[in-house]
């Protein structure tokens, strides 16, 4: 199989594809094709080994791990022993967190890990998507801010793949949303179906009059100091870019009438992933969370696909195409089935 790998921390280029052996499953594992999976801030992180503090779980010197991409969509195509929540032929997706490994053309995880069938009305890349952003917006708004019926949430860095996320989110929560983006992307949030949209070259919220219940910064351009002005008493700041200074005023601001959060939402258990992916990928059938895609390119492009991430001014999320969906069933006519592989079902596919 090939896969996108790396050895040293850099710039885009550092990323080159390499062949390995294909992995074999073992005893209650799921081998899968890849057919999307997302180039994200974290992996960006990873690859370029900054800020400093990220080579703490990445690797002082080199990284740990050579394959990064965690958030992924594909197809079963062999299991090994002892697996019974999925079979060869499944169309399934999920998120592996810290261990990534999905920019690659097969991907082997435990049947326990955070995967989860995939409805056939959504498409590979929207569910890749859909791990990259609202498995990340999710808990920040449910768990951190308790958004719910009439509250006022306001998202800052409402294009972004989180951000984009949230703005559905929140309004499928019943809240008032305002969306802040730059000039470009104005037009896409609002179609999201924010309440109002506002283009940060030309207005500074944080100056304003409006008061908000949440201040959801998903890109995190701003701070606590600031945002606290414009949060309505009880009101939350949440922000998922992690640094010394907001993890001090999350400490002191436990006992004020404002509050400052931030969230590992990716170093949760597998276990707590699970319900929040079954419940988006319910969402996602009905049309109700479409997440906006950026650009989708083929795995050999992954440099390119960092470079469209670092620029900082992507809408939405970008998706690498490992594996094209047509191979798959293509190759189940002229490969032998895996020693491991349970009896396929048919594939029920749907375009992304």
């Amino acid at each position: 199989m090939r896969v996108a790998a790396y050895e040293r921390y850099g710039p885009p280029e550092v990323v080159g594809m390499i062949e390995r052996p294909d992995p074999i499953p073992g005893a209650g594992e799921v081998r899968m094709r890849v057919h999307a999976v997302s180039v994200g801030a974290s992996d960006s992180a990873a690859r370029s080994g900054t800020p400093w503090f990220a080579r703490l779980a990445f690797g002082l010197r080199a990284p740990r791990k050579a394959v990064l991409g965690s958030d992924f969509a594909g197809v079963v195509d062999a299991i090994g022993p002892g697996v019974t929540r999925f079979a060869v032929g499944d169309r399934v997706f999920g998120a592996t967190g810290a261990a990534s490994g999905a920019h690659a053309e097969l991907l082997v995880v435990a049947e326990s890990s955070a995967i989860v069938p995939l409805p056939g009305a959504v498409g590979m890349a929207d569910a890749a998507a859909i791990c990259d952003g609202a498995l990340t917006a999710l808990p920040f708004l449910r768990d951190g801010g308790h958004v719910g019926v009439g509250d006022r949430v306001l998202v800052n860095g409402a294009s972004g793949s989180v951000g984009a996320a949230a703005v559905l989110l929140a309004k499928h929560l019943g809240a008032e949303v305002t969306a802040v983006c730059g000039p470009a992307h104005v037009e896409l949030v609002s179609g999201l179906g924010a309440d109002r949209v506002v283009d940060r070259t030309r207005e500074d919220v944080t100056r304003g009059d409006a008061m908000f219940d949440v201040f959801f910064d998903a890109v995190g351009k701003t701070t606590f100091v600031r945002a606290r002005r414009i949060l309505a008493p009880g009101g939350v700041y949440l922000t998922t870019v992690p640094s010394w200074a907001i993890m001090f005023q999350q400490l002191t601001s436990r006992l004020g009438r404002r509050r400052a959060v931030i969230m590992f939402t990716g170093l949760r258990k597998d276990a707590d992933k699970v319900p929040d992916l079954e419940y988006l990928a319910a969402l996602a059938a009905t049309g109700a969370l479409r997440p906006p895609i950026e650009r989708e390119v083929p795995l050999e492009q992954v440099a390119d696909g960092y470079r469209l991430v670092d620029a900082g001014h992507k809408a939405g999320s970008v998706i690498l195409r490992p594996v094209p969906e047509n191979v798959e069933a293509a190759d189940a006519a002229t490969e032998p089935e895996s020693t491991h592989a349970a009896s396929a079902r048919p594939e029920t596919r749907a375009g992304a």
